[in-house]
């Protein structure tokens, strides 16, 4: 009867853990980032106002891929990836519905998927025309998986161009 006991209290400790470290790994999974800023955010200036911004996304986990079709693109999978966008003005854009990814150098696997080894350009377009000079702005960039990106700038003084937002 004693073994029988000893084995069942066993039992659930050994349950009890393995339940333990599942959610500790299933913690680290959401935890963890699937996608990394890779080289400069850039900002497109039209009429004295940002109207784009740019930067370049590369896959962190070498077996997991992210989706990156734009909204408005082919089901299953549009837009998995959310772009959030929020500014000095005071506006605040849930789900940025204009922009886009390109894929950078060879595709190796499907058109829309940032799979291991590839960087793609995400081009956004300003929800509004109304940022000007040393004016903030932040994007979160939220993927199905993983940490979301967060880029936040002030823009210099002088807008012209194409211009490096440090």
């Amino acid at each position: 009867m004693a073994s029988v006991l000893a084995y069942s209290v066993l039992s659930a400790g050994i349950f009890s853990s393995e339940k333990g470290k599942a959610a500790v790994y299933k913690g680290l999974d959401q935890a963890s980032a699937s996608m990394e800023i890779r080289g400069s955010v850039l900002g497109t200036v039209a009429a004295g106002k940002l109207s784009h911004v740019q930067f370049n996304v590369a896959s962190v986990l070498q077996d997991d891929a992210v989706d990156m079709t734009p909204p408005g693109g082919a089901a299953p999978y549009a837009n998995s990836v959310v772009i959030n966008y929020t500014d000095s003005t005071g506006l605040a854009v849930n789900d940025v519905k204009t922009w886009t990814a390109t894929i950078k150098g060879q595709e190796r696997g499907v058109a829309t998927m940032l799979e291991a080894n590839e960087q793609m350009l995400v081009d956004v377009t300003v929800p509004t025309n109304t940022l000007a000079a040393y004016g903030t702005f932040t994007l979160q960039v939220i993927p199905p998986k993983g940490a979301a990106i967060t880029i936040s700038r002030t823009l210099p003084g002088s807008l012209t161009g194409i211009m490096d937002l440090h």
